[in-house]
């Protein structure tokens, strides 16, 4: 049974009025966000950092609130049911996670403290020919003295245009399987020799190209172990796909909010759509399925906190693969019940579409997440 505390009940409450009080209001957002090309408001999220919210699972010495993960869950759940435009924060929450589990001291300091103050976070995976198949980066960093120098292109990088530091994984040894020789390193925005060139999308200003020729980093900035890269980002798996699940149980939730507020304004025939059988049905189903996925989330962020150095990839992995599908086929429908008024721009439901079906690829495609689950059953 889903059950929360006082102390979450109301931490739910305070975000889901801060929101409201924010960017409630569709001219609110469209100012904060360039009129819906940009994702994320660092105006907004500031004001989120004072609150102490973004150094929500920041560990209390770094000035955090050393919360677990259903209070993450809920920040998640219910800024992306208000429609705050803080799409940073979950690849920021995801990179500080990996500095606080591997960074040395002095660079653990530095970044969480940021975090907690409002810095956001980048993490650089992906490559041109690296996408599901990961390992297969090629963006080298070669040992020289006192340092390293990096060269390579890195792609779909999310909040580099306006992220403090990028958490990059480059290869430093070619001697062994593709999945051996991997390296995390810290690169601060501004590292000269590092480009950063925006990918022109249909859900506006979120990712990144990064071009990186002869960036030379000392070697404080190795983020964990040499060669130990892949390791560190499958123990991210947890923290990972359960923000990215949260994120969108809480968009699948306002669709659903929002097209049941118009099936019951909009009226043919006489009588509100929504009082027809095949809608009326579909928003039933629609109900449950989203009743099912926060059951899911939760039961995953109850996991993890009660046992914070165990991995569950079937966990993890159900509770991404079903938020994202429920969030997509909610979304999809909202726009096919919305009938012309879900495809204008000047409603809100082409833009929840939009980021719901981009859900899908992220963190892992959803065939990606279906194969580990399978692999979990011996399959």
């Amino acid at each position: 049974m889903l059950t929360f505390t006082v102390e979450q009940t109301a931490f739910a409450k305070a975000v889901a009025d801060f929101c409201q009080r924010e960017a409630g209001t569709r001219e609110q957002r469209d100012r904060l966000t360039a009129n819906g090309a940009e994702l994320h408001s660092q105006e907004l999220y500031k004001k989120m950092a004072a609150l102490g919210w973004t150094g929500i699972l920041v560990p209390e010495e770094y000035g955090g609130a050393g919360a677990g993960n259903v209070e993450m869950s809920i920040l998640l759940e219910d800024s992306m049911r208000a429609m705050a435009p803080i799409g940073g924060i979950g690849p920021t929450l995801i990179t500080a996670a990996a500095y606080q589990k591997f960074a040395d001291e002095q660079l653990k300091k530095e970044v969480l403290t940021g975090v907690v103050d409002g810095d956001s976070l980048s993490v650089s995976m992906s490559e041109p020919e690296a996408g599901s198949d990961v390992a297969n980066l090629t963006c080298r960093a070669e040992k020289v003295d006192g340092g390293w120098i990096i060269n390579g292109q890195k792609t779909w990088c999310s909040n580099a245009h306006f992220a403090k530091s990028i958490l990059l994984i480059a290869r430093t040894d070619r001697t062994g399987a593709k999945h051996e020789g991997l390296t995390q390193f810290h690169i601060p925005a501004d590292t000269p020799g590092l480009e950063i060139k925006g990918i022109d999308t249909v859900g506006g200003r979120e990712v990144n190209d990064l071009y990186f020729t002869n960036v030379r980093v000392p070697d404080s900035a190795v983020v964990g172990q040499v060669g130990n890269g892949w390791n560190q980002l499958m123990a991210g798996l947890n923290t990972e796909r359960l923000i990215l699940a949260a994120m969108q149980l809480g968009v699948a939730e306002r669709s659903f909010a929002d097209t049941l507020a118009f099936v019951t304004e909009r009226k043919q025939f006489g009588r509100p759509v929504g009082t027809f059988q095949a809608l009326r049905h579909r928003l039933a189903d629609h109900a449950t399925e989203i009743e099912c996925t926060k059951l899911l989330v939760y039961r995953v962020a109850q996991l993890a906190d009660e046992n914070p150095t165990k991995l569950f990839p079937r966990e993890a992995s159900m509770a991404k693969l079903k938020a994202t599908e429920v969030s997509k086929a909610m979304t999809i429908d909202a726009m096919q019940m919305m009938g012309g008024y879900g495809y204008a721009t000047e409603f809100d439901a082409e833009r929840q579409m939009r980021g719901a079906i981009i859900s899908t690829v992220y963190g892992g495609t959803n065939e990606i997440q279906r194969d580990i689950i399978g692999k979990t059953f011996g399959l």
